[in-house]
């Protein structure tokens, strides 16, 4: 019996590895292009390993908008703060998707023809898209020191996936005439 239960508990989680990764592809392939600007991050560790840290401009928008509590609790950083949360931004696109912030979204909300609406989250006081660094190959940092944007999938439930990084004439880099 146990081998039954074990070889069935194989079969679940390979069937539902199998349905995430399913799913992954077809955001990359059919979902929403949206490019978010990349705000500077400490030039002291832009580039640590084979990874990038990433922030973006509308993550810096969406804290702005939300409300804040003053903590004492936290030494290291005292002063206003954000609590834990989920939630979703409306961001309108332009001519060359390019995203900026619009707003907070608001349930049953309607979008627009240009906007999306993307999912975000709120971990130690920052706001986090999809990822927080930008992971290449090694010996191919220095392609990417020229980064502007940060091209992501959006799906029609908000949720994003990050594809690459872009310079600020939206050319996709890291690509081998990049690579000197």
């Amino acid at each position: 019996m146990k081998p039954l239960i074990t070889l069935v508990s194989l079969v679940l989680i390979l069937a539902g590895v199998n349905w995430s990764i399913a799913q992954k592809e077809a955001q990359l392939a059919n979902g929403d292009i949206a490019y978010l600007k990349l705000k500077p991050v400490d030039p002291r560790s832009i580039m640590q390993g084979d990874f990038m840290r990433l922030r973006f401009q509308v993550g810096d928008d969406i804290y702005n908008a939300l409300p804040k509590t003053t903590s004492t609790e936290r030494l290291w950083r005292p002063g206003r703060t954000v609590a834990a949360q989920d939630g979703y931004v409306i961001v309108k696109l332009n001519n060359k998707n390019i995203a900026t912030y619009k707003s907070l979204y608001q349930k049953d909300q309607t979008l627009q023809q240009n906007e999306l609406k993307m999912r975000y989250r709120i971990r130690n006081n920052r706001v986090k898209f999809a990822t927080n660094a930008f992971f290449f190959q090694e010996g191919t940092a220095k392609s990417y020191q020229k980064a502007q944007y940060g091209q992501f999938r959006v799906a029609k439930n908000g949720e994003l996936l990050l594809v690459d990084l872009y310079d600020k004439d939206l050319h996709k880099l890291g690509s081998k005439k990049d690579i000197k």
